[in-house]
């Protein structure tokens, strides 16, 4: 099997749809299937090796208080020298653009998977533009053999899909996420640290966690917060800290890899104040995967994971700073139950694991290469017809 993983998003930055793409071709490579990654280009400068495709051109969209793509292929025939060399059998969109998604969609004759990471219901944009939701929802049952959600409500929109949806879940690789990993020296000298990792814009709301630390330091002088990632809002973010006079406040710039890991092995407790947008929330799956204990805003995404577990204790509603301070000092005053949700997270967290997931979806290709050759089989064949008709003939002739 030859699949090809596409992403609709850049892989020039960070983000938590890049880190599922590559952490899927890692397990599939694992397994022995040939796999390409497909992204769009930002720069001229990028280079990610043999195994990523750059394909097409992306250019930035600010959108709901944070940055999505644009991206079209202005070289068409580029798609088909890829699929000419390739061979994919498995075209795998991980969400969809346009109108780059469109132009390598049409040219498609593999199977072809949609992984939707996102919730266009929840987006007041596309509310008021429904005309986009409805040429999308076309496209989909036009294309599109399977769809996976990574949460129950990235499928509430494709209630009208005709095809195969499922809910699989992101994964995490619990060799580059664990406790095992060294943590950051330079920020272990008894204080308490108190995690961000996430871009610096609106939607992510690390403003909230500021004013939550201001709140707390009132209380509490052995407090460190440490803010791992970029964004258009941190110059504003750094300009309330100064404001306010907030004390240990770190703003240490992108991490990624097993450095990223030793900055969660680092902290104390893992805060992610995001308002909204949030499909699923593997930020939380990564810091419960280093045994750390959580507390987050109840977005829906990150409310659909912890549902009915013991971690939705600590879920605050969004935009509340003093609900969130409120519970940040429930573990900062117990260490024993730090230690408790962390151990918690940690075995919870083995449910996510990429063999697990990626199982998943190569058992969804195989049910979804049977449903479509179903529907490529002819309904009328005139061998077949003929052949019953000279049988019903016989018995009725008695021939």
């Amino acid at each position: 099997m030859r699949v090809a993983l596409i992403s609709y998003h850049t892989f020039f930055q960070p983000g938590g749809v890049k880190r599922h793409v590559l952490g899927l071709q890692k397990e599939f490579k694992r397994r022995g299937v040939y796999c390409k990654i497909i992204a769009p280009r930002r720069s001229f400068k990028e280079d990610y090796g043999k195994d990523v495709i750059l394909l097409g051109t992306s250019f930035p969209l600010p959108l709901l208080g944070s940055w999505s793509d644009f991206d079209v292929n202005f070289n068409p025939l580029a798609i088909q020298r890829v699929f000419n060399k390739e061979k994919f059998d498995v075209l795998h969109f991980h969400n969809f653009g346009f109108p780059s998604s469109l132009q390598i969609v049409q040219q498609s004759k593999a199977l072809n998977i949609l992984t939707f990471h996102s919730n266009p219901t929840g987006s007041k944009f596309l509310m008021r533009f429904p005309i986009i939701l409805k040429t999308f929802e076309g496209i989909v049952n036009w294309k599109i053999d399977g769809v996976i959600g990574v949460a129950p409500l990235c499928l509430k929109f494709f209630r009208k899909y005709i095809g195969p949806k499922i809910v699989i879940p992101n994964g995490i690789d619990l060799q580059d996420f664990n406790p095992g990993i060294p943590k950051v020296k330079k920020f272990l000298d008894g204080k308490i640290n108190i995690l961000y990792v996430g871009r610096i814009e609106k939607r992510k709301g690390l403003i909230y966690l500021l004013k939550a630390h201001r709140i707390l330091q009132k209380k509490f002088n052995n407090l460190r917060i440490i803010v791992v990632g970029e964004g258009d809002l941190k110059k504003k973010c750094q300009e309330f800290v100064k404001k306010y006079n907030l004390r240990e406040v770190y703003f240490v710039g992108t991490k990624s890899g097993r450095e990223l890991t030793s900055f969660y092995n680092t902290c104390d407790i893992f805060v992610s104040p995001s308002i909204f947008g949030e499909s699923f929330g593997l930020v939380l799956l990564e810091a419960m995967a280093c045994e750390k204990p959580v507390v987050a805003f109840a977005n829906q995404g990150y409310k659909q994971l912890l549902a009915g577990k013991k971690g939705a204790r600590f879920l605050v509603k969004p935009k509340d700073s003093k609900g969130l301070a409120g519970k940040i000092q429930i573990f900062i005053e117990s260490e024993e139950l730090r230690k408790e949700m962390g151990e918690w997270g940690l075995k919870e967290a083995q449910n996510y694991s990429w063999g697990k997931v990626a199982g998943e979806i190569l058992d969804f290709y195989k049910s979804c290469r049977k449903e479509k050759q179903k529907k490529e089989k002819p309904s009328f064949s005139f061998e077949e017809s003929f052949d019953k008709w000279i049988e019903k003939a016989e018995k009725l002739f008695n021939l």
